[in-house]
């Protein structure tokens, strides 16, 4: 470790070069030339100058190259970030029936299916919410963890452009419910914030008495907002249809129905939103982008970053300098020796050298 909050080396040991820096303090890269009398000579500034700037340049490039070699590097930390946005985990069904448009077939010329028309609408909505932390996670047979709760966009964007792939069979929605809310568990940012999940989907199942078991406890120990954006296909049935006969009204027959009606005796803030055309879609999210929308701090986590590279560069410049130093001496070397007398008589300073 070497002085610095964040700042540390690969190799310590190599740091016992840096003693070579005092080298340029005590020994100049310029030939010596005895000049006679030299105390009558009137002060040069100039002379001055280049003499303590080439010594630096030489304690730089010694220096520079030694951190290089020690890897220089600033550490893995943890930095304080105050948004004005929400933690948001996206929830996307990937069950095959949203690869089918709202009108319940394949797309056609001009058409979209579900699944890419919620894609293009949350893409818009990623980009006016700059300062969200986005986590992503999809559902279909099984659970599939996509992305943690961050605030880099770009990766959400990619992980949002890929919810449009083919699908599979099933739609297992508790244990995606469950996957979402885990994202929570594992994220301190959102203890004292909250959080909230948009589920997209066009259908529901029944989940399993142990799944709602531990969503209800999942919720007490970090309460959330659920947001429940529903995709009708056309002539399915809705959240909010009522039974036409008092047997119908099971979660078998009616699984949407019995799913909003889970999610509302939660006991969180809870809105489900009916969307039977990408403009109704439209209207859902931008609903959700009025509602989560609050001051928040959060922390994020900094990858280490090397700085060899940073020092190479550096004792490059340096060196660069003390060659074009030593080049110009030698310059003046290669002049006639009547060419350096006269010089000489008219500016008794130019003799001087850095000592």
């Amino acid at each position: 470790m070497i002085p610095g909050p964040d700042l540390s080396v690969d190799h310590p040991l190599v740091l016992l070069l840096l003693v070579l820096g005092l080298l340029p303090l005590v020994a100049s890269p310029l030939r010596g030339t005895g000049v006679p009398a030299l105390a009558l000579a009137p002060a040069d500034g100039l002379s001055m100058a280049l003499s303590v700037g080439l010594k630096i340049a030489g304690l730089l490039a010694i220096y520079a190259l030694v951190l290089g070699l020690a890897g220089l590097h600033l550490q893995a930390q943890s930095v304080a970030r105050l948004g004005n946005g929400a933690h948001l985990m996206l929830l996307f069904d990937r069950s095959a029936s949203m690869d089918n448009t709202f009108a319940n077939r394949q797309p056609g010329q001009g058409e979209e299916s579900k699944s890419a028309a919620a894609k293009r609408l949350l893409m818009d909505f990623l980009a006016h919410r700059p300062r969200d932390r986005i986590g992503v996670a999809a559902f279909s047979t099984s659970p599939m963890p996509v992305l943690p709760l961050t605030d880099h966009h770009d990766a959400v964007a990619a992980a949002v452009a890929a919810i449009d792939r083919p699908g599979l069979a099933l739609t297992d929605v508790g244990r995606g419910l469950a996957l979402a809310l885990e994202a929570f568990d594992t994220d301190n940012d959102t203890a004292t914030a909250g959080g909230a999940v948009l589920l997209v989907s066009d259908g529901a199942a029944l989940i399993d008495p142990r799944v709602q078991a531990a969503l209800r406890d999942g919720l007490k120990r970090r309460p959330v907002r659920l947001y429940w954006l529903f995709l009708r296909t056309a002539g399915a049935r809705g959240i909010f249809d009522k039974p036409e006969a008092p047997g119908d009204d099971i979660p078998q027959v009616m699984p949407e129905r019995h799913l909003n009606i889970f999610l509302s005796s939660l006991g969180v803030p809870y809105r489900a939103f009916e969307a039977g055309s990408p403009q109704a879609v439209a209207q859902a999210i931008a609903e959700i982008d009025r509602q989560e929308r609050a001051p928040m701090l959060y922390t994020e986590r900094v990858a280490r970053r090397d700085l060899d590279r940073l020092c190479y560069a550096l004792a490059a410049a340096a060196l660069a300098l003390l060659t074009a130093a030593k080049w110009a001496e030698r310059q003046l070397d290669a002049r006639p020796p009547q060419v350096r007398t006269k010089q000489a008589e008219s500016s008794p300073d130019v003799t001087r050298r850095a000592a």
